[in-house]
């Protein structure tokens, strides 16, 4: 008899505080490709907003933290390249003065999985059984495709939804202004960099914005949202999940 992965879902702040849903997806995927999921209730932020901003010491005591909750999991998976690339790149750079956790953080790191890539090249899923009538294009997020190293995953699981045609981006990998504090620093630039994007969106006729961070999505959906555009956005995960049939982000409960 095979055994189950146990599988540790690092929720990230923004799920847990403005999409719980997507976390609830994430599980319901992760229960589907064979794993069981435990997610810890002692775990906080990744740590990335401090260490973007040079708080390496906060940084590091964050990063402490969450190994602590994560390191007897078989995987640690999150549905942001973004915080998983934070876990996996920048961890071990960030304790490798510390002679115990610095151990610790490299092999956290070595199990730590954006959530997609994990269900395709890990548990080899190549399709999933649920319906979404709809023409979407997809958002390449920076973190997931330069930190994550994550590729064609996503479209190929999008791809199995019945009724759902993806509809390409003129330019998928360009950034959308979000970056973090980069949005907070820079703002006119940020807002430009998310028109630019909303606009190739836009060109594709999709209906739905789709894309695996929600931080790069709620940035776009604000934007939009201000402009008055009707383009709805939504996680990836939820439409995998089959569980998008409430409101997108931005809309408001009916």
């Amino acid at each position: 008899m095979t055994t189950r992965p146990h599988v540790g879902l690092f929720v990230t702040c923004l799920v847990d505080l403005v999409r719980p849903q997507v976390g609830f997806a994430a599980v319901k995927l992760l229960e589907m490709a064979g794993c069981d999921v435990s997610v810890p209730t002692s775990q906080t932020c990744c740590g990335q907003p401090a260490w973007n901003a040079g708080a390496d010491k906060h940084t590091a005591d964050i990063a402490r933290q969450v190994i602590d909750a994560f390191e007897a999991f078989d995987y640690v998976i999150a549905p942001s390249g973004s915080c998983a690339g934070m876990i996996r790149r920048h961890y071990p750079e960030c304790l490798k003065g510390d002679p115990i956790y610095a151990a610790k953080a490299r092999a956290l790191a070595a199990k730590t999985h954006e959530l997609m890539s994990f269900l395709v090249r890990v548990r080899g899923v190549k399709s999933v059984e649920t319906k979404f009538p709809a023409r979407v294009t997809y958002h390449v997020s920076c973190a997931s495709l330069r930190e994550m190293n994550v590729g064609n995953e996503p479209r190929q699981l999008l791809s199995s939804v019945e009724g759902l045609t993806i509809a390409e981006l003129s330019e998928p990998e360009v950034c959308c202004g979000f970056g973090g504090l980069f949005s907070v620093k820079y703002p006119e630039i940020s807002e430009h960099m998310a028109d630019g994007k909303i606009s190739d969106a836009l060109a594709t006729g999709a209906e739905i914005l789709v894309g695996p961070d929600l931080g790069c999505l709620l940035h776009l959906a604000g934007r939009l949202k201000r402009q008055g555009k009707a383009l709805q956005v939504r996680h990836a995960a939820e439409i995998l999940a089959g569980m998008a049939d409430g409101p997108a982000l931005g809309e408001r409960e009916i």
